[in-house]
């Protein structure tokens, strides 16, 4: 596993010819994320939003956990940007401070090259680096075998499943929770996070 260090140095990791790069993600990238972002929306069920954010919203999105010191990495490849990533406060309220709420989404054509491998590893990595303690992942679907898959892969563990709590292109959809510690988990108490704002792109 290769992921982006605290600093936000590039890593690197070869998949047979192609070269996949990870790198913290800048304000030129965001058209094409916002287009991998619009097909998930609009072909599947691991966001809950109906129609796609605009390119100006979606921006505004990436800055505010810009702003806020968050974790958003890009995943590139010779052929152009094949996934992102990114971590927010799992809640705003101060008490969950310590808690971070992943997301990760691949281009379809860039699927099985190990693009979101390598941006949830960066994500955990930055994420302990920082002072966090748990990560969570809230997966729409339960049939979602890929995303499951590879948050397994990565520690997490399901600590439940809320049953048809969405509904999205003419059904009922569950949302999966996992759940994994960073650092020290509860082993110790915590002292503060890099970050000062408690304004971390939270979803809830």
């Amino acid at each position: 596993m290769t992921s982006s260090n605290a600093k936000g140095e590039d890593q690197n990791q070869s998949r047979g010819k192609d070269r996949v790069q990870i790198r913290p993600a800048r304000p030129e990238d965001m058209p094409a994320l916002q287009e991998i972002y619009a097909h998930h929306v609009l072909h599947g069920l691991a966001s809950f939003e109906l129609e796609p954010p605009g390119l100006e919203e979606f921006t505004g999105r990436f800055q505010a956990l810009r702003d806020a010191g968050m974790p958003y990495l890009v995943a590139e490849g010779p052929e152009g940007l094949l996934g992102y990533g990114y971590a927010g406060y799992y809640r705003t309220r101060p008490g969950y401070r310590f808690t971070l709420e992943d997301s990760v989404y691949v281009a379809p054509w860039a699927l099985r090259r190990g693009a979101g491998n390598l941006l949830l590893g960066g994500l955990i990595a930055e994420g302990t680096a920082m002072g966090f303690r748990k990560m969570i992942a809230v997966i729409g679907d339960s049939a979602n075998a890929g995303s499951i898959g590879l948050h397994a892969r990565h520690g997490f563990v399901v600590a439940g499943t809320l049953r048809a709590v969405g509904f999205k292109h003419g059904r009922w959809v569950d949302s999966v929770l996992m759940d994994r510690w960073l650092g020290d988990g509860n082993r110790s108490l915590p002292g503060e996070t890099r970050l000062s704002s408690q304004d971390g792109g939270a979803k809830r």
